[in-house]
């Protein structure tokens, strides 16, 4: 078995321990987390994306904090060179498959890190980043999230900038990209940084369809047809990402598999995480599906309670019908042929 995984949150779990914990053990070869190197060894992993998370209600400077979780990753990775290394280009990932080292690709979750500055989302190119959600669960400069509790915006901010070509009702939340945030996406298309929407409002997925030309990915959401949560995918988004060649990585966190009217956390099991991967390829095509787990970035119960439990999910979407060679699809070759040609 083989898995890329195009999501988790453990670069800044880690930061999370060590501030809390100066003297903590725990490291990317052995931790308390979901992710670490030996159990990423078990299951097979090729790849996994790290991302640099940054709650904007929790830090004065998002720059300086990824920038310091940066400093981290390449720290941790620099231990421990014949286990992983980074990567910026397919070539590269390649050399570590043929060397039977996992590869590292930094990512982004929260376009504000970048302080609306392409100077700044050009520097973190430089640092290694290939892939950037544009928002986390809050408004910024480049435009709004698909979150509600607490959310506002103001009435001349619902317009998204491309009202005449997406559906007239229906969406979670209308409000687009901004000017800066169409800037930020000419930019990342010229330079190569993969756009992700994930986490994004509804307009601003169709703002990010209708002013790009290259595919883009949704790294870590699952079908809203199945689970009404606004962070999830419509068919129509669905069936847009597969048309243009993207990837949608499934999100194994329960609250976007089922939906649970009492609103209480729901156990993710790897029977619904196969519902919604036979759903997206129903839709979108066998192609557009992969990996994002979410991985230290959710709680609740979980049936794959970290990533040494992957072969859970490969019999349970077994069981659901895919071949073995849509399982393998699913695992590892869409994302790696997808990074073949964006990276």
């Amino acid at each position: 078995m083989k898995i890329i995984d195009m999501h988790c949150d453990t670069i800044s779990a880690l930061r999370s321990i060590k501030s809390h914990e100066s003297d903590a053990p725990d490291t990317l070869l052995k931790n308390r987390l979901q992710i670490d190197l030996p159990r990423m060894k078990q299951s097979g992993y090729l790849l996994q994306n790290f991302a640099l998370y940054v709650n904007l209600k929790e830090e004065t400077d998002p720059c300086e904090a990824a920038l310091f979780m940066t400093d981290l990753f390449y720290k941790e990775i620099e231990k421990y060179p014949d286990l992983i290394r980074p990567v910026t280009s397919y070539t590269q990932i390649k050399e570590n498959m043929q060397s039977n080292r996992v590869s590292a690709l930094l990512t982004l979750e929260e376009g504000e890190i970048c302080k609306g500055s392409l100077s700044h989302l050009r520097n973190f190119y430089r640092l290694g980043v290939r892939m950037m959600t544009l928002t986390w669960n809050y408004n910024n400069q480049l435009g709004a999230p698909n979150f509600f509790p607490g959310y506002k915006t103001d009435k001349k901010d619902l317009k998204s900038q491309s009202e005449n070509s997406i559906p007239t009702s229906g969406l979670a939340n209308p409000a687009g990209l901004t000017k800066k945030g169409l800037e930020f996406l000419s930019e990342m298309e010229q330079l190569g940084i993969i756009i992700d929407v994930s986490h994004l409002s509804d307009g601003g997925f169709y703002d990010v369809y209708h002013h790009t030309l290259r595919p883009f990915v949704a790294s870590h959401s699952n079908a809203r047809a199945l689970c009404p949560n606004c962070r999830n995918l419509t068919d129509d988004m669905i069936q847009k990402i597969g048309e243009r060649g993207g990837v949608i990585g499934l999100n194994y966190y329960g609250n976007f598999l089922t939906e649970n009217p009492n609103g209480d956390n729901d156990k993710s099991t790897v029977q619904s995480i196969a519902r919604h991967a036979k759903h997206i390829a129903n839709i979108g095509g066998i192609s557009c599906l992969g990996l994002g787990s979410d991985f230290d970035g959710f709680d609740g119960e979980a049936e794959l309670y970290d990533c040494s439990t992957l072969s859970l999910l490969a019999d349970a979407l077994k069981q659901s019908g895919f071949t073995s060679s849509d399982i393998d699809r699913i695992c590892y070759k869409n994302v790696l042929d997808f990074y073949k040609e964006m990276l």
